[in-house]
């Protein structure tokens, strides 16, 4: 149960995070975002402010942000349809629903002819369902309207769509949400610093001495320094490790520095290679804010190595990770406590990002390259060109998404 928890924690904050950034950047840029959704599935609870609707939704399982005009958000009312219109004095209207769930007390029904809540925001249709008399009102632009499964958001003029916005806009709006994963990355490993400290490597002094050990049997004490190791100087932590591991069941000797004087300590490292010390922690502020971004890089350079290497070194399935895969990690991270779980969370904050950002059509990456190729050619592609090379990219993230549960399923279980 806790890493099922887990998992649904952190799968929401990554993703809402990732479409915040959408949100906010869509906000400032003049376009309409519709809907801000916490969840996925049936609606359990909905609030409309500022143009804005936010719902929250059954499903834990992530969010979305709705823009006007993107990836084909339209109201699609069909001649026919029934709705019920209320109109403000000056005659237009200001809240139209279309929903069988919903009744709009002091509604007019109106049989629909022709709905235009795009360029010329018209509705003509008949009062009461009497095809004798046709009648035309004007949609106010700031109209909401009750969609079918009850959910009421704000209509969608052109002048507010996606589409509409100047193309660099449209690609910081785009880029947005990777970099709020990368910014998340950033705070969570500064978190985790304050939290639990930072492990220094690039020091020759130890840090913790665990009891019934070979070190602590041999009388190494915590916080000592380590000179040498078998006459070899050791400048870091690492140079440490490196050194036991060497020796792995067989007796060194240590020359180290501890209660104010030099001594020398034979310890036999166990078959493992293993002497029972541990990387020396420090606790800062300003420690912890650096190792925000040093981690974030570090990571983020792993990353990008194991990305060139399914290039020039053979695909794989087993460097990608899928829900499965995910949840597995998650539950492997959640044995390490808050510590293991902050970790993993920014570490996959960072891939989320970085993923994001690969020129697949359907991911920010893709459709920051065709804003980039439209920069170019100074014209934007066909919308028929684009619709046709999104839904390849579609196509082909499924399959890969498929590709990689199903491997996932076969390593783990």
């Amino acid at each position: 149960m806790t890493t099922i928890i887990a998992f649904i924690v952190i799968f929401c904050i990554l993703v809402v995070v990732h479409e915040f950034g959408h949100f906010y950047f869509a906000k400032r840029s003049g376009i309409l975002v519709r809907e801000f959704s916490i969840g996925m599935g049936p609606k359990l609870w909905a609030s409309h402010k500022n143009n804005t609707t936010y719902t929250l939704r059954l499903l834990p399982l992530g969010g979305y942000v709705r823009m006007a005009g993107w990836q084909d958000d339209e109201d699609d009312i069909k001649p026919g349809t029934m709705l019920s219109l209320i109109l403000n004095d000056a005659g237009k209207v200001v809240r139209i629903n279309a929903s069988d769930k919903t009744t709009l007390e002091g509604g007019m029904p109106v049989q629909v002819s022709r709905v235009d809540l795009v360029k010329d925001l018209v509705i003509e249709g008949y009062p009461n369902g009497d095809e004798a008399t046709l009648q035309s009102w004007q949609v106010d632009h700031d109209a909401t309207i009750i969609e079918e499964d009850g959910t009421e958001v704000q209509i969608a003029p052109e002048d507010v769509q996606f589409q509409n916005a100047p193309v660099w806009r449209r690609l910081l709006v785009n880029f947005a949400g990777p970099m709020n994963n990368f910014i998340l990355a950033i705070l969570t490993f500064i978190i985790y610093g304050l939290i639990f400290g930072v492990q220094i490597l690039n020091t020759n002094q130890v840090g913790n001495v665990l009891p019934d050990y070979p070190a602590a049997q041999a009388g190494l004490k915590s916080n000592a320094r380590v000179e040498s190791i078998d006459d070899k100087k050791i400048h870091s932590f690492t140079d440490l490790s490196t050194q036991v591991s060497k020796h792995a069941g067989k007796s060194v000797m240590f020359t180290v520095k501890q209660d104010g004087k030099t001594q020398n300590i034979a310890i036999k490292p166990d078959k493992k290679g293993k002497i029972g010390v541990m990387v020396p922690v420090e606790k800062s502020p300003a420690r912890a804010f650096t190792y925000g971004f040093t981690q974030t890089w570090d990571l983020a350079v792993r990353t990008w190595d194991v990305l060139k290497s399914m290039v020039t070194g053979g695909f794989s399935l087993n460097k990608l990770a899928g829900p499965v895969g995910i949840y597995t990690m998650t539950s492997q991270s959640a044995k390490g406590g808050l510590a293991g779980l902050l970790f993993f969370m920014g570490y996959l904050s960072l891939g989320l990002g970085i993923s994001n950002l690969l020129p697949i059509p359907v991911l920010d990456g893709g459709k920051i390259l065709l804003n980039l190729i439209e920069i170019i050619r100074r014209k934007p592609l066909k919308p028929e060109t684009e619709g046709v090379v999104t839904m390849i990219g579609l196509g082909l993230m499924v399959l890969l998404m498929l590709a990689v549960t199903i491997n996932d399923i076969m390593r783990y279980f």
